[in-house]
């Protein structure tokens, strides 16, 4: 870790001193925020990308402005940005700066997660059946046993179930769900949370949740002070447009944030990341954008879909996941053969497609080519 201290002043003439580098330096050439796209080029022509739930609008303006100012600081490690990040989050999130632990990526934040609260000494991980896999890899090879517990036929976290499987150990609720997009309703979520004994921890995977609308939906990290087996993990990879910049956080009291601490390798955050994610908290006008351009995206999508006989599962995220009605595995190989990538298989439901909302014009490019495939 650095030991060089620097004062939140002398960060700030640094940020500064890298800025005016960068204007005294030759520019580096980057694209502009209005050419974000997640379209890439490649000898087979454009390919349009809806398999990773990412936005394909990217970092706001005052993001990648701070990336750039970010450059003179390269030679730093970033302890200050983390501090500077963290007073922020805590202060959106009404907790104590010692309540937020930083990732790199929320998937940083699950495998911690999984280290330090399953396995042989701690206890199983149980999670619902579809979920968002990694904590699953994660869980196994710590040695821990894995227990999964369908969905309810609302595609819901069958709670009840769950919380008899838990052996001490973990419990992960995604929420919004990755793949099916949907909910679990906020009573029987808070009530779940009441009754799940202190020895067995709760992880709510909160990776979605600026894109859920629903007055069924709500967030859990209010419940943190009160029940101290809970933790919230949120990330910068979805409505902040930060996928690739790796940067996410949880919520939690501060004796479990100490404990998963000791499993964390220092310093996992980059400067360029902590800045971007800093200055995206910093930009009123970047969440409500993001969330409109998706409504509207996924309301034309799910619609056309409807009219040629293709029902959607009630979506809260960036996604949503339909009913093929036949098997998925090979309109998922025939859809990449027309550079429209879609989402992977999920065995317990094995007709459905996972489908990334992108740019409208990037969800016509993926209906034509998905009429031509099921015709």
């Amino acid at each position: 870790m650095n030991t060089m201290s620097i004062s939140r002043r002398k960060f700030a003439q640094l940020l500064g001193a890298g800025a005016a580098a960068a204007i005294v330096r030759p520019r580096f050439s980057f694209a502009k925020p209005t050419q974000v796209t997640t379209t890439s080029l490649t000898p087979g022509g454009n390919i349009v990308r809806l398999s990773a739930n990412e936005n394909p609008y990217g970092p706001c303006p005052k993001a990648l402005q701070a990336i750039t100012d970010s450059f003179g600081l390269a030679c730093r490690y970033p302890d200050e940005h983390n501090n500077i990040l963290i007073d922020k989050l805590a202060k959106l999130n009404s907790v104590n700066h010692d309540q937020i632990l930083l990732g790199d990526g929320s998937g940083e934040i699950l495998k911690l997660c999984a280290e330090t609260f399953t396995g042989p000494k701690n206890g199983n991980l149980v999670a619902a059946d579809p979920t968002f896999e990694a904590i699953l890899s994660n869980a196994t090879a710590n040695g821990a046993e894995v227990v999964k517990v369908p969905l309810t036929t609302s595609f819901a976290h069958d709670l009840p179930k769950m919380l008899a499987a838990a052996k001490g150990g973990l419990i992960y609720v995604c929420n919004p769900n990755n793949p099916t997009a949907s909910i679990t309703p906020k009573d029987e979520l808070r009530a779940f949370i009441t009754k799940t004994p202190p020895e067995t921890m709760i992880l709510v995977d909160e990776a979605y949740f600026h894109f859920a609308d629903c007055p069924d939906y709500e967030s859990v990290i209010p419940l943190v002070n009160e029940h101290p087996n809970l933790i919230v993990s949120r990330t910068f990879s979805k409505i902040y447009g930060m996928a690739g910049l790796r940067c996410g956080y949880c919520v939690a009291p501060k004796e479990t944030v100490e404990r998963m601490r000791q499993q964390q390798m220092w310093d996992s955050v980059n400067c360029m990341a902590l800045a971007a994610a800093t200055a995206s908290l910093d930009d009123p006008d970047h969440v409500p954008n993001g969330q409109r351009l998706n409504k509207e995206a996924k309301q034309f999508t799910t619609s056309e879909l409807e009219k040629i006989g293709y029902k959607s599962i009630p979506s809260q995220a960036n996604f949503i996941m339909f009913d093929c009605k036949k098997p998925v595995v090979p309109i998922i190989k025939a859809m990449k053969e027309k550079n429209v990538h879609v989402g992977r298989l999920f065995p317990a439901l094995p007709t459905h497609m996972r489908l990334t909302i992108g740019k409208k014009s990037e969800m016509e490019t993926f209906l034509s080519a998905f009429r031509e495939v099921m015709a």
